[in-house]
Parts: structure tokens; sequence; C-alpha cells
């Protein structure tokens, strides 16, 4: 199954008509007709020293990490069930690969890197589903062979997807009808040539090889997950767009399908 990266953009994306909604909305049949066993989701805004998982068994609370937004949006749920032991298998091919140190949370539900996103992709809410952390104390490098070492789970029925933004500088931010800063055009542009003509190196050295890659993203949290979709595709992936608008002015829901031989 093929690995992909989704920019998740804004809570404030399930009550606004933009294009980045309806993509999402036609994941099931523009993008992925197979329906996983499982969803693995790397999601940025779980952030943790030594990579963890969590192990529910039941259905997974949804997590409201966002504030000062609408009222509606706080009584959303996503009960998807919980995916325990694709978890465990997480764990096991990670410490397999050399990351002796993989925590397990048995009481974390899923935040809005996740349910946001699959609540458009997945409405059911049927299919289990597990989230792995970022440690953004680390680089490019190190969340890529995150991904190679989780390459089996492709084989196995797994949708992994990374879960940020293409460009994530909140300060920067304007209303949507503001014409899109030249920084933010040229870290996207940037990203998606060297994703579609295989450049992993540069993209996994982003901080000295991309344009204006400090204001794209003063922090690394949002990228990261990006790294780790890709290297679970493997060196060979061939990288082919899926999306790309723009909201708030500067963020990007440049997202990306990592397709695998």
């Amino acid at each position: 199954m093929d690995a992909f990266f989704i920019s998740h953009g804004s809570p404030r994306l399930l009550i606004s008509d933009k294009p980045a909604r309806h993509f999402l909305e036609s994941w099931k049949s523009k993008h992925l007709q197979v329906t996983p066993k499982a969803i693995l989701v790397i999601s940025a805004h779980w952030e943790t020293t030594e990579p963890a998982v969590n192990i529910i068994n039941g259905v997974n609370d949804t997590i409201y990490d966002f504030y000062n937004f609408p009222k509606h949006l706080y009584e959303l749920k996503y009960p998807a069930p919980g995916a325990p032991e694709l978890a465990k298998r997480v764990k096991e091919l990670l410490q397999e690969a050399g990351y002796n140190s993989v925590e397990e949370d048995k009481s974390r539900g899923l935040d809005h890197g996740a349910w946001v996103p699959l609540i458009l992709m997945y409405p059911e809410a049927n299919i289990p589903v597990c989230q792995l952390s970022v440690q953004s104390h680390r680089d490019g490098t190190y969340h890529y062979n995150i991904g190679k070492a989780l390459a089996p789970l492709r084989d196995e029925g797994v949708l992994i997807f990374g879960s940020g933004s293409a460009t994530h500088n909140l300060r920067l931010l304007d209303h949507d009808n503001v014409a899109t800063p030249s920084w933010a055009v040229e870290f996207d542009n940037w990203l998606t040539e060297s994703l579609l003509n295989g450049r992993h190196e540069d993209v996994k050295n982003y901080e000295v090889k991309a344009p204006s890659a400090k204001t794209a993203h003063p922090e690394p949290e949002h990228f990261y997950p990006l790294h780790v979709a890709l290297g679970a595709a493997g060196e060979k992936a061939k990288a082919v767009q899926i999306h790309q608008s723009w909201g708030a002015s500067a963020l990007s829901y440049s997202s990306y399908k990592f397709m695998t031989e």
C-alpha cells in the first residue's frame, strides 16, 4: 500500500468550503480505493522525547487540542476503534531497527492532526487507528529512518500517513484573500520539485537545502510526519502531488502520495 503525507490545516476546515476539504472528502473515490485494515497516523500534534504509540483497547477518545474555535468543533466525535495490535507491531519494528526506547501510551486518543482529516476521509470511523509521535528535537533523517523501519506495514494492509503541513508559520498567517507571500510559494514549490524528482537527501536536509526553510517551519514538528511517510515508502518511491491549495494566505495544503513498487 502506498504511503501518504497530508497537510491537515486548521480544524476550521470542517466548517468551511475549501478545496482542501473537498480533497479529503474524495479520498476513497479518488486516492485510495482499497480499504485499509488499520491506519497509522504520524501526527505533528504529538511530540515526545522518544517514539511513542497509543495502545487503545476499545474506542479512541477525541482530543480537542485547539483553542478559541467555534463551539461546534468541540462537539464533534471521531469514535474510531483503537488498533492495539498495530501499535504493538509498530513498537516491534522500531525496536528491531534499533529504537530501543518506544513508549506505550494506553490512554491517549486521537489528536486533531489525526481526527480532523480522518473525519473527512473515513467518516464512518470504522477502521482501527493508532498514532505514532514525532521527536521535534531530532532531524529529518532520524524521522525518515523511522519510516524505513515501518515499511513492512505497507504489505500488511496498513495505511501509513503523515499528518502535518507543507508550510507552518502561524505568526505569518493572514486572511484567505491575501496573496500568498513569496517565502511560502518558494518553499512549497521547492518541496514539490524535490519530492517529484526523488531528491530525498535534500528533503531530509531541508534546513540547509530549501529556500526560506526557517520561515516556512520555525519549528519542525509539522514537517517531520512527511519524512516518516517518505521513509516508509522507500528510496525508490515515486512521489505524486495529490493536492495543492492555500489557506490563511500562507498555509499550504500540499499533500503527496508516495507510490511504492
